[in-house]
């Protein structure tokens, strides 16, 4: 696939990295020298020199017989990524996509009127970001959840603790505690993603993805002693976008919120826009003084969203010794994720993964239903819905040599979710969710055409 990034800032030259991992023909427009010549030492694309608005430098691009343009622009006015779009797909490619800063873009009424100036997708990662953070709110008994029809099929992320039952057995001993409920799709292990195998044993501070029923998934989380909480008061450290829509969705759904901001004046901004539902404090939030002077411990979750990484996470490791049950902390910068993790944080969120999630989707066939990038790991985790003739359905999964690098976890069939196992037989219009390390993706998009 040819397709064209504008713009080479943090969440441009990581879709740059991915996509051209996965053989596509990727190109970049950046006006700044320097950001680019940092992506070329690390990433195999080609580079164009110049304003992502140029008719000219678009044309360079190869825009006009690109397959898909995404405007990611890190300009502070960000409607030079709508400008962007709006011009790539005059000048015919198939398909484009924006970054924008306005949270009334994306509402459905407004993505179609963009849909109408031709844009065809509009992502806002600050949204991501909070819609992001509540989802592991609502579940804290595990790093990260997914839900697939309904939850009837969940993939959780659990992390091995000196005190966890996984310590140190196998792979094959925990399987034949509830067979048939559940699979291990994969463990990171000290940042490096490993596909599981009957004899590999559980070490500590190991994340172990598991796929399991919703029944299953209940049991596994009730052996490990990981019990979701009721979370009631939340306390936000930041008032940036991502703290400003955290708190007005959890107040508005009923949450008793406290955010924590060290600029004055945006402190009255957030009191302005939030209103009485919302407390908001000077303060920076820091130190174990600011936190305790805030009652901390009257807290059942504490998230940090400030644009620092490492205040986000010194902030969320203050909070869990001050004996808050759920952390949070928006980790911008990737190889801190494993750290805070190790740290004791108890999520990470970042942006730009979340946005190259979305991206990354729009690449892949249109038998992809979802897509998504955990946390912790390189993989991600896609949902299939199965073509009539596919190559996945032409025997048992143990039979068709799917790629090493990759774990069918379950699959969805009508109104009932499963398992999968080596006899398992794939059905057409079945829902499979694959677990696949980035050099599997492109082999196993054939088994699913």
């Amino acid at each position: 696939m040819k397709i064209v990034i504008a713009g080479a800032g943090q969440v441009g030259s990581h879709l740059a990295k991915m996509l051209s991992v996965d053989s596509h023909n990727v190109t970049v427009i950046d006006p700044d020298h320097q950001r680019l010549s940092e992506l070329l030492e690390t990433t195999d694309v080609v580079s164009v020199e110049g304003s992502t608005n140029s008719v000219e430098n678009l044309r360079k691009a190869g825009v006009p017989k690109a397959d898909l343009f995404v405007a990611v622009n890190p300009s502070s006015d960000q409607n030079v990524n709508l400008v962007s779009a709006m011009l790539a797909k005059s000048l015919g490619c198939k398909r484009v996509t924006a970054r924008v800063n306005y949270e009334e873009y994306t509402t459905p009424q407004n993505r179609e009127l963009f849909a109408n100036m031709g844009i065809d997708h509009i992502f806002y990662p600050e949204k991501l970001a909070a819609t992001e953070i509540i989802d592991l709110l609502k579940r804290t008994g595990s790093t990260d959840n997914l839900d697939f029809a309904k939850g009837k099929l969940q993939m959780c992320v659990f992390k091995i603790e000196e005190d966890s039952p996984l310590l140190d057995r196998s792979l094959i001993d925990f399987s034949r505690e509830f067979p048939g409920l559940f699979r291990v799709a994969a463990v990171n292990r000290r940042g490096e993603t490993l596909m599981p195998y009957p004899e590999m044993i559980f070490k500590y501070n190991d994340l172990v993805y598991i796929i399991a029923t919703k029944e299953g998934i209940e049991e596994v989380k009730h052996y490990l002693g990981a019990v979701d909480i009721h979370v009631r008061k939340v306390m936000i450290m930041g008032g940036g976008l991502v703290g400003e829509m955290l708190a007005r969705q959890l107040s508005t759904s009923g949450y008793l919120v406290k955010i924590l901001e060290k600029d004055k004046k945006r402190c009255y901004e957030l009191s302005e826009s939030l209103g009485n539902g919302v407390v908001v404090v000077n303060i920076d939030g820091t130190s174990t003084d600011d936190l305790l002077e805030e009652n901390i411990k009257e807290y059942d979750a504490f998230v940090s969203v400030t644009g620092s990484s490492e205040a986000n996470i010194l902030a969320c490791v203050t909070a869990k010794k001050l004996g808050v049950t759920r952390t949070i902390a928006q980790v911008e910068n990737l190889e801190y994720i494993r750290l805070g993790e190790e740290m004791g944080v108890d999520a990470t969120i970042n942006k730009k993964l979340l946005m190259a999630s979305r991206i990354f989707k729009l690449t892949l066939s249109n038998k992809v239903k979802f897509v998504r990038y955990m946390s912790g790991t390189d993989a991600e985790v896609i949902e299939y819905v199965v073509a009539p003739g596919a190559r996945i359905t032409k025997g048992a999964l143990k039979d068709i040599s799917f790629p090493a690098n990759a774990v069918i976890g379950g699959y969805i069939r009508g109104a009932e979710a499963f398992i999968a196992v080596g006899d398992t037989v794939i059905q057409p219009d079945d829902h499979v969710i694959v677990f696949a390390g980035p050099d599997a993706v492109k082999d196993i998009e054939k088994f699913f055409k």
